[in-house]
């Protein structure tokens, strides 16, 4: 197997031991070339070293992850595993962008699956936009089209919430319906999206079911009714969902 060097930046030296001890012991065929506890140490490596990928905690002193990619305008000529402190709101925010991260304590098991898919990275085009959209969720920044990076068996797919019209399960895969006709084939499960989605105008209604609130176009009442959507589509509300929909349909009139 070709040997992967590598950099771990992390401003606490215990997080820097730890990790490159699993990373000798669970993924030998990569070579940590260096560690820094800086950006600035960082991007001194990088001006004289070829590194393959880079284990970046997000949050430091001073200049954090995001000014290292910042430095490259995020077209870095290395990959990237993000290492974070555990943190719903941010595992939320790398969902959203679908890239890598790893949680402190970092589980081996999650470390060799993490450079495992080293090989099969996407271009620098599409991780800039990732890296963008990552850093929006993490600092909160308020803009007008939440953007959402969609992992497919292709890819990486871009759209923003406001173009999703429903959302429905297809196995242990899922099936994105957007505004534009384009149905996207999602690798991930719908409880993930159920789970992402809970602080915007998604709700579930049905085991196989998340729509767009704003994109209901009207209700049909029944045993648990049904929801017509903006695309003409008719889905059926289970009658467990019912009055939570009804609830969530007068929160947004």
């Amino acid at each position: 197997m070709e040997t992967i060097q590598a950099l771990i930046v992390d401003d606490e030296k215990n997080n820097r031991i730890t990790l490159h001890k699993l990373i000798e012991k669970f993924c030998p065929h990569v070579e940590i070339i260096s560690e820094c506890d800086s950006v600035d140490c960082a991007l001194s490596i990088l001006n004289e070293t070829t590194i393959d990928v880079i284990f970046l905690d997000v949050e430091m002193p001073i200049k954090n992850g995001f000014d290292l990619l910042a430095h490259f305008n995020y077209q870095c000529p290395f990959e990237v595993i993000f290492t974070t402190a555990y943190s719903q709101y941010a595992v939320k925010a790398f969902r959203f962008s679908a890239l890598d991260y790893l949680l402190k304590p970092v589980d081996p098991e999650e470390l060799v699956q993490a450079v495992h898919k080293l090989s099969n990275k996407l271009s620098s085009n599409s991780k800039h936009k990732q890296f963008e959209i990552l850093e929006q969720k993490i600092n909160n920044k308020s803009i007008e089209k939440k953007q959402l990076a969609i992992s497919t068996l292709e890819g990486i797919y871009f759209t923003t919430l406001n173009e999703i019209i429903h959302i429905d399960a297809d196995s242990s895969y899922t099936r994105i319906y957007l505004l534009s006709g384009e149905m996207i084939m999602s690798s991930k499960p719908l409880k993930y999206f159920e789970e992402l989605l809970d602080d915007y105008d998604f709700v579930r209604v049905h085991q196989s079911h998340i729509i767009n609130l704003k994109l209901i176009r009207r209700y049909v009442r029944g045993d648990g009714g049904q929801v017509i959507m903006t695309n003409g589509t008719e889905i059926e509300v289970s009658r467990r969902k019912k009055d939570d929909l009804l609830a969530k349909i007068s929160d947004t009139i």
